[in-house]
């Protein structure tokens, strides 16, 4: 039995497995392979890295023999032979976070950093919780009092940000990490001391239980699944205990996860005592456990396997080394959570939510498309891509799981005009063509009930249905089915994007007249309904209402017609079909009256209570967009560091589907984890939505303290519709930043280049190319192209 499915899941997730034979290429190396990267993560981020020869550098995972660092006061480990060929393992022990470096006698190195960051660090006096408020203050009032605070002096700074509240300390689980590979369609759970289900460290070690107080949580390889954790001792000279330990990434199993663990005591820069495991306690001490040897090779071929299957990642450079780490971790994380690193799921390892009934979530799809596209591994979204339309789409566009979301729908269509148009892919949207149009078909009949309703229905011309997946299993579902402006929203942008492509061409003007439509209607409806009198104006997430979400889902808690706002705003919001006055005032509407929380989407409860405000983890990157469209850069930096230190556990990065701000979460969920990878993508190279606009936006959401390192913020090979784009920024001595562009393909007919030069400081005299060049309001140069030259160097100075 068990065979059969092993192989009824791997029939649509070879196309990922497949990649693992690919050959190997340092994604590192294609920027520069004679430079380390710098990394720059200020000491107060907790987050430390390999001491190499200087604690500010990175190297690219594999060095050839003519650039290999030198190995001077590395302590030897052991000697191991990879297909015929010896390599020594060497470990830096000057500090507590040092490399591990293999070395070839043929002169290759393969090095593996070592991260750590605090899990729970302690309040920091000079940042009171809260910004100095009361709890309850916070949790009860309509605006969001923490932003306001934080946006006071313009963008805001990350170390207060890092610091306002608690870190995610417990939630729901009493796992920090997962660990596993891409072939098998589990993970493995690790707990707080470093144990598995199936494994104990303080078997071998038990000091390591007794020194929890200041342990760090990170990773060896940067990014890669290892997980670290470091137990200091508390007035230890240089002393401390770590455990490491990894899935065996050659391991067959399908199901079950093998596992590898070192268990090390080092003091004053020697080993006390080290101690190996792998997958179980040792049966007998005849049977003994696996040599160090046996170790170094199992995490020798880790870091090789790891390399392989992020070897399509976009590269990208910026000064703290963790936020690039973030975003390659998140891509691992997912493929260890799919089951043969393609099937979806919602979340790991507990039944909530790695259980079958998520499996088709719409949210899972569209975000982890997304994603892929936007760094350029397109194997993955087409592996991604099959596997949803071939087992979650039926024939009629209905998809496998219970409460479709209507506005979802929308996004799928826009999502795989995008595949299109980044990969050139057409054949694979041409094999599901029939299931394409009949995804778009439910939306089509729902936009045909509307406009069969009187016209002075509220609802008509505005497609009818439920905006979230749970509203099927309330008492009454009926009650949500309702004619929520996201809905249309989504529908419109969809509808608009597919229609662009040639495979369409019999649907497409059909789909422009209803796309056009739904925009004038939602943008008609939601000028109607703006509630008279409100300071801002608040706009309703729907029409017809008279009280707003808060008080609506007070009056009836769990059984209102405006519940889950938090999704009806931001998918509103992601669509990006309104005016800009209207989309402003949607953002207005969300920060003034409840809907945000720290700058990120709330977590609307239905009745508000006064120890937390909670944080959204997924789904609002769709608010994070739109920031971004609409220039709004200081609230969407707030939002980037509030998702990145109060969504994601400390060091593990663990995102959750909702945060609190006391230190509480609720489960992982795989679309929380790729939020980061989106939005960060997106602050780089970000195209207009639109997609007859030919236009693209460069570094529009890059924080102003990014660029006053002086270290290089680069991108290589973003894919977009015109083709990839390398795009560099930096600042430079004596107030100068220089941004260099280079198109690949295509060259838009304008794109803008951001210059959010450090605070206190203002763009002066800029020139592209040599030639003098306007300054807009918005500190960007707007250039106009006409495709005849694809490289351009902008040079700014301060006034």
């Amino acid at each position: 039995m068990l065979p059969k499915l092993h192989s009824f899941l791997l029939l649509f997730t070879l196309p990922t497995i497949s990649q693992c034979a690919a050959e190997y290429q340092s994604p590192a190396e294609s920027i520069d392979e004679l430079n380390p990267i710098l990394n720059g993560a200020p000491e107060s981020n907790f987050y430390a890295l390999a001491s190499n020869t200087s604690s500010t550098l990175r190297y690219p995972f594999a060095l050839k023999a003519d650039k290999t660092i030198p190995l001077d006061g590395y302590e030897r480990l052991a000697e191991i032979e990879i297909d015929g060929q010896s390599w020594a393992v060497h470990e830096d022990l000057s500090n507590r976070n040092g490399q591990i470096v293999f070395a070839s006698k043929a002169g290759e190195q393969r090095i593996l950093p070592k991260t750590a960051e605090l899990s729970a660090p302690r309040a920091d006096a000079r940042y009171p919780y809260y910004a100095g408020l009361n709890i309850s203050e916070v949790g009860l009032a309509l605006d969001d009092l923490l932003a306001t605070k934080l946006l006071q002096n313009g963008e805001p700074d990350e170390d207060l940000v890092r610091s306002t509240i608690p870190p995610i300390l417990r939630g729901r689980v009493t796992w920090t990490s997962i660990i596993g590979n891409v072939q098998a369609n589990d993970v493995m759970a690790v707990f707080a001391f470093g144990s598995t289900r199936s494994f104990q460290p303080t078997h071998t070690m038990p000091e390591l239980g007794k020194y929890t107080s200041n342990r760090t949580e990170g990773f060896v390889g940067g990014w890669m699944p290892a997980v670290r954790k470091v137990f200091p001792v508390p007035d230890g000279e240089n002393e401390y205990f770590e455990t490491i330990l990894f899935g065996d990434v050659e391991a067959p199993d399908p199901f079950q996860i093998q596992t590898w663990h070192r268990m090390a005591h080092f003091s004053k820069g020697k080993v006390v005592n080290v101690t190996f495991g792998h997958s179980y306690p040792t049966f007998s001490k005849v049977q003994g456990g696996p040599e160090p040897a046996a170790f170094y090779r199992a995490l020798f071929k880790f870091g090789e396997y790891w390399q392989k299957h992020l070897a399509d990642k976009v590269v990208v450079s910026l000064p703290d080394q963790s936020w690039s780490d973030m975003v390659s971790y998140a891509f691992v994380k997912e493929l260890i959570t799919r089951p043969g690193g393609v099937y979806p799921k919602y979340g790991a390892f507990d039944r909530d939510y790695a259980g079958s009934e998520y499996d088709g979530f719409q949210d899972v799809f569209t975000t982890s498309l997304s994603a892929n596209l936007d760094w350029g591994r397109f194997e993955q979204a087409k592996a991604v891509l099959e596997n949803y339309y071939t087992l979650f789409v039926s024939p009629r566009g209905d998809i496998a799981m219970r409460g479709p979301q209507a506005g979802q729908f929308g996004l799928m269509l826009s999502l795989l005009a995008k595949y299109a148009l980044y990969t050139g892919d057409t054949a694979t949207l041409e094999k599901y063509k029939s299931k394409i149009v009949a995804t778009a078909g439910v939306v089509v009949k729902l936009h045909d009930e509307a406009l069969a309703l009187p016209k002075s229905d509220a609802g008509y011309g505005l497609i009818h249905g439920w905006s979230e997946s749970d509203a099927a299993l309330k008492a009454d579902p009926g009650v949500y089915w309702k004619p929520y402006y996201a809905n249309s929203a989504l529908t419109a942008r969809g509808l608009k994007d597919l229609s662009s492509l040639p495979l369409f061409a019999a649907e497409s003007a059909d789909w422009l007249r209803r796309s056009k439509l739904l925009v004038d209607r939602t943008v008609e409806s939601l000028r109607a309904s703006i509630f008279p009198g409100t300071n801002p104006p608040y706009l309703p997430p729907m029409p017809g209402v008279k009280k707003t979400f808060r008080v609506a889902m007070a009056a009836a808690p769990n059984s209102s017609e405006q519940e889950w706002p938090h999704r009806l705003y931001t998918e509103l919001l992601h669509a990006n079909i309104l005016p800009n006055d209207l989309q402003n005032q949607i953002h207005n509407t969300c920060r003034a009256y409840g809907a945000t929380s720290m700058g990120v989407v709330a977590n609307v409860a239905p009745t508000p209570y006064p120890d937390s405000r909670d944080i959204l983890g997924f789904i609002s990157y769709g608010y994070a967009l739109s920031l971004l469209y609409q220039d709004r850069i200081d609230e969407f930096v707030l939002f980037l560091y509030t998702h990145r230190y109060h969504v994601h556990t400390r060091g593990a990065w663990n995102a959750a589907e909702v945060a609190q701000t006391d230190g509480l979460s609720t489960r992982f969920c795989n679309p929380a984890q790729l939020t980061i990878p989106s939005i960060v993508r997106w602050a780089l190279v970000l195209e207009h939505q639109d997609l007859d606009v030919d236009k693209l936006y460069l570094g529009r959401g890059v924080p102003r303290t990014w660029l006053a390192t002086g270290r290089d913020i680069s991108i290589k090979g973003a894919p977009t519709r015109w083709g990839k784009v390398d795009f560099l920024i930096q600042a430079g001595a004596e107030g100068r930043v220089t941004a260099k562009v280079k198109f690949g393909g295509k060259v838009p007919k304008e794109f803008e280049v951001k210059l959010r030069f450090p605070k206190g400081s203002k763009v002066g005299v800029v020139s592209v190319n040599g030639q003098a060049a306007e300054v807009q309001a918005n500190e960007a140069v707007l250039i106009k192209a006409d495709g005849s030259v694809k490289e351009f160097l902008i040079e700014a100075k301060k006034a």
